[in-house]
């Protein structure tokens, strides 16, 4: 018999339910390219309905919506303010740049946070000698500060900032329905403080493949186009639209369930001896759980759980991330408690 895969490794492995499958299958098709797909035209009105803005663009993946909404709202030349450990930042292979011909400003966040006085210092003053500011980037959950969610104030200050200096803000919202989840807020009340954002419905929403672009209709026309540059351009795309309308109709509202069994793992994982959490770190699906006075490396780690059936991925040398998802049972997470309990003492 097979060992079951206690899969923590991100919220991306997860798999269609049967009725998303279903979905997928039946779904109306025409070419997306030519705008006669209904189910993407479904998907994208009923995103941009839900956040509160006026259109939306079906990608294939979040780092492309990122750099669409990058292309979208800069020149060439131009330099986007980001939080030095960002998403956009760390993990889109300098898309930003290579592609989006602009180049990054980082600040140092507090989990994830900006200082809205600090953002305002940077954006650069009239001088020959240097870029325009041409965007502010934000991040909500903030991936690399474990899943947490930046409040609501503090993006109401920076997009005050924003706008007191005609800059545009985006937010990367890979994960926005966990923020939303965790704010206790709707969505559109976190994404009133942006002028785009970019949600995943392929992460904790179970769907296959997808994410979305919204924003205004302008801003949307012109990233079609920049889609298309760059290879998004997809035929019979109603096929995983399908999936992403079920993911948004059924599928966000129970992620406080992710929540909670990671809230789980954390409480149990710091009671065993050489394992440290900030457990009010943990607001939504993603645990930083750092094994520095196990005496153990990741890299030592890791192949050990894998042995076991428990896949995990690290942050650095000591620190490994666990993600909770729609296939992570809580029995799941007791039994990864074990795993780890047994392989630590």
């Amino acid at each position: 018999m097979d060992m079951k895969k206690l899969d923590f490794r991100s919220d991306t492995v997860t798999l269609p339910t049967e009725e998303m499958l279903e979905k997928m299958v039946q779904a109306e098709l025409g070419d997306d390219v030519y705008g006669d797909d209904a189910t993407v035209n479904k998907l994208e009105a009923i995103a941009a309905e839900i956040l509160g803005k006026e259109a939306a663009l079906f990608v294939p993946t979040g780092t492309m919506g990122n750099l669409l909404a990058v292309m979208t709202h800069t020149i060439p030349g131009q330099e986007i303010i980001l939080e030095e450990s960002s998403h956009i930042y760390l993990y889109e292979v300098a898309g930003i740049a290579r592609v989006g011909g602009v180049q990054a400003r980082t600040i140092r966040g507090t989990n994830g946070v900006m200082n809205p006085h600090v953002v305002e210092d940077v954006i650069r003053k009239e001088d020959i000698h240097f870029p325009e500011t041409g965007l502010i980037c934000l991040e909500n959950t903030h991936n690399m500060s474990g899943g947490m969610a930046i409040p609501l104030e503090n993006m109401k200050q920076i997009y005050k900032v924003a706008k007191e200096n005609n800059l545009p803000v985006h937010l990367d919202g890979a994960r926005l329905f966990n923020a939303a989840s965790y704010l206790k807020v709707e969505a559109r009340e976190i994404v009133q403080y942006v002028d785009s954002v970019m949600f995943c419905i392929s992460k904790g929403l179970c769907a296959p493949i997808g994410s979305l672009l919204v924003g205004t209709k302008g801003f949307i026309q012109r990233a079609r186009k920049y889609r298309k540059m760059l290879g998004g351009g997809m035929r019979q795309a109603g096929v995983i639209a399908a999936a992403g309308i079920h993911a948004l109709e059924e599928m966000t509202g129970r992620l406080d369930v992710d929540h909670q069994h990671a809230k789980l793992l954390a409480q149990k994982l710091r009671e065993i001896p050489g394992i440290s959490i900030d457990i009010d770190k943990v607001h939504t699906n993603i645990i930083n759980v750092d094994f520095t006075e196990s005496g153990f490396t990741t890299s030592q780690l890791i192949p050990r759980f894998e042995e076991r059936g428990l896949l995990t991925n690290p942050r650095n040398q000591y620190v490994i991330r666990f993600v909770t998802h729609k296939d992570v049972t809580k029995q799941d997470v007791h039994d990864a408690i074990t795993i780890i309990k047994q392989i630590i003492e």
